[in-house]
């Protein structure tokens, strides 16, 4: 790897997306640790209401999820005040959702690591997973709305935890 030191620096946000099971918040916290950033998991910032629907297997409406995309756009606001640079987790699947989360900012600022998998590697990562409200029976509803663009550092899961990382920095 490069020296840091003459890389080029991060963008202040970097949004680590996918579907579910996909690795976004142990990618996300290494790439956090590594850049001396602050990892927060968006599944956090979910009302209630929205984790209860998850729970029964229900997928979340656009409309479930307009208010909780306002939030994490407001924290994203907040930690630029706070850190150099903030990583989220986010599944963000639909383009007009990464829409709202960008609100305006560039690619320098703010940009979408994908974390891409088959349906069949993250199907039995999920089987595996203990304790996390997201049923694998959402995770053919994840995979329906999702709109990969352009604009997307698209990074391939099929590696270690330790190489996924590596990808994803070398294209941030």
């Amino acid at each position: 790897m490069s020296n840091p030191a003459s890389a080029s620096p991060a963008p202040r946000t970097i949004i680590v997306m996918g579907v579910c099971g996909c690795g976004k918040t142990l990618i996300g916290t290494k790439i956090a640790e590594k850049l001396g950033g602050v990892f927060e998991d968006a599944d956090h910032f979910h009302s209630e209401a929205n984790k209860t629907k998850m729970n029964q297997g229900i997928p979340l409406t656009d409309e479930d999820r307009w208010p909780w995309y306002a939030t994490l756009r407001a924290r994203i606001e907040e930690m630029r005040g706070k850190t150099p640079v903030y990583v989220l987790a986010c599944s963000a699947l639909k383009a007009v959702y990464r829409e709202k989360l960008r609100a305006g900012d560039d690619e320098q600022t703010l940009v979408f690591v994908h974390l891409e998998g088959s349906r069949e590697l993250i199907f039995g990562r999920m089987s595996a997973r203990e304790g996390h409200y997201m049923p694998v029976s959402l995770l053919d509803s994840q995979f329906a709305i999702l709109e990969p663009t352009a604009d997307l550092l698209s990074v391939s899961i099929e590696g270690t935890p330790d190489e996924i990382v590596e990808e994803a920095m070398g294209k941030l």
